[in-house]
């Protein structure tokens, strides 16, 4: 969060208080915005009430309160069916608003709620963000923008308010591109720590210990401090799903197919993913990769 960065006065719609949604709205009402929310879970929506949050009984009711409607939700079929199925968020938009998309969704499909929302005389901002549970929670999430410029002028305030790293990558789109890249880093990454540590482990040496050491080195990266600490404590209480992190990946060769590129290691370890979500993990951290590769989950690597 930036450092006294305000919202006050501003009234914000919030849909999606998950894992991420939730933190984020808490770092919106610490900066002072009204935020209105809606979730399908209604105990988590009665919980950020009593933090200050309002409840909106729709989306299309979120929308009809909010000049900017901020959407942190799991697929691309749940930003679709909300912002385009019936008491969406496009049936109450106001004349010059401002949905945002915070998640992970398609690239071809942002494009397509672009011109949807645009033709309601509305603005569309794809702001899709890294840093897990814990940057949310800590107000330091990476976000990466795609809008114009005017639009990226008018959510900059609030995005400084729940991340540190805060960039206009392009036009619609753009930080989605950006996002699929950020997955392939971040899950091919887990894949790599897994294997060293698992190495060290198999070896006699105590992983832990490897960890440290390779934390002052050029080795040293925010998957092996966090991830490489769950996996050495087999601590898998999710703050990034096996599911999520699957279906990341596979929108990233999803993608990658459509611009006649191959992603080997990316479809490499989104086939481990597929494992540990057919053996049971999926709601598991996806640090959980290094169950695979200690062999305590079952895997058949697919020939490229």
């Amino acid at each position: 969060m930036a450092e006294g960065q305000s919202l006050t006065g501003r009234t914000l719609g919030f849909i999606g208080l998950g894992i991420m949604g939730r933190p984020m709205v808490m770092n919106l009402l610490k900066a002072g915005a009204n935020v209105i929310g809606f979730d399908t879970n209604a105990e988590v929506v009665a919980d950020l009430t009593k933090s200050g949050m309002s409840s909106a009984p729709s989306p299309e009711a979120v929308a009809q309160a909010c000049p900017l409607v901020i959407l942190m939700l799991p697929d691309t079929a749940i930003v679709e069916k909300v912002v385009m199925g019936t008491n969406g968020v496009r049936a109450g938009l106001q004349k010059g608003a401002i949905v945002m998309d915070m998640g992970t969704t398609r690239v071809a499909s942002t494009k397509e709620l672009a011109r949807e929302v645009q033709a309601q005389g509305a603005e569309y901002v794809d702001a899709p963000v890294s840093g897990g549970q814990v940057g949310a929670e800590q107000g330091t999430l990476s976000i990466m923008a795609g809008a114009t410029e005017e639009a990226f002028a008018t959510v900059k305030p609030v995005l400084e308010a729940m991340g540190k790293n805060v960039t206009r990558i392009g036009d619609i789109g753009a930080g989605q591109v950006a996002k699929a890249a950020n997955q392939i880093i971040v899950g091919t990454t887990i894949g790599a720590v897994a294997e060293a540590l698992t190495l060290a482990k198999r070896a006699g040496v105590d992983p832990a210990v490897v960890r440290e050491a390779l934390c002052g080195g050029f080795a040293s990266s925010r998957i092996l401090e966090l991830h490489g600490k769950r996996m050495v404590e087999g601590n898998f209480v999710p703050g990034g799903r096996c599911t999520t992190q699957r279906k990341d990946m596979f929108q990233a060769l999803e993608y990658g197919e459509s611009l006649g590129l191959d992603l080997p290691l990316t479809s490499a370890v989104k086939g481990m993913y597929d494992s540990l979500i057919t053996e049971g993990h999926g709601d598991l951290d996806h640090s959980a990769l290094v169950k695979i590769i200690e062999g305590e989950v079952p895997h058949e690597p697919q020939n490229q």
